[in-house]
């Protein structure tokens, strides 16, 4: 079963609610995703493989810990994921980036995928789908049913905050896809917002309406 890690590092949570604050322009909004999409990224790789080599260091030869195993991937949704991915990028310059985007039928509501390029070896990859908010779950479902169909299998996902209604539905439709987040926030209101929230993070991000 998957599961929902709340990285609640003092730093992040200080960032985050200047992130939150609707006075905060958009220069210092981007920046500071930025710095949280780089604090997230310890916690996300965590649980990273690790091999032993052998090292020379000016002294002696002694065994040190490289990373081993599948590289990451970063998946960022567009267009509010792209925030995210410099701030991963500044700790492992090595992932690759692709992009899914994904719009909003207006007679369904549901994502539609107008939109996608990947690694060509993603499917040997660990890849994390980044998208800022996790509100109804629809778009982060609609991306990760994407790259199933083009056969990747080890996927995790990052935001900022999500609502308890995003969680469960991400839960129920990919129940082995953990899922970190910034903060939990309370619900989701009659439009879909969640509920305390930061407003639409495109938008800010962007400067645009």
């Amino acid at each position: 079963m998957n599961r929902l890690v709340i990285c609640d590092h003092p730093l992040i949570q200080h960032k985050l609610t200047f992130i939150r604050d609707k006075n905060t322009n958009t220069k210092d909004f981007r920046e500071l995703v930025d710095e949280v999409a780089t604090l997230m990224a310890y916690e996300i790789t965590r649980e990273m493989p690790l091999d032993t080599i052998k090292v020379q260091t000016p002294i002696m030869e002694t065994d040190s810990k490289v990373l081993a195993g599948r590289m990451l991937g970063l998946i960022p949704i567009l267009r509010a994921g792209l925030g995210m991915v410099e701030g991963i990028l500044k700790l492992i310059p090595a992932a690759k980036v692709g992009h899914i985007g994904l719009s909003r039928d207006h007679d369904t509501l549901q994502p539609v995928e107008y939109y996608i390029n990947l690694p060509t070896d993603a499917q040997n990859r660990q890849l994390i789908v980044i998208d800022p908010m996790l509100a109804t779950g629809g778009s982060a479902i609609a991306a990760i049913n994407s790259l199933k169909k083009r056969g990747c299998e080890q996927i995790k996902m990052m935001c900022l905050i999500a609502a308890p209604e995003g969680v469960k539905a991400l839960h129920e439709a990919h129940p082995e896809v953990d899922i970190y987040v910034a903060a939990l926030d309370e619900r989701l209101n009659e439009k879909g917002y969640i509920i305390p929230g930061l407003g639409d993070a495109g938008d800010r991000m962007f400067g645009t309406n």
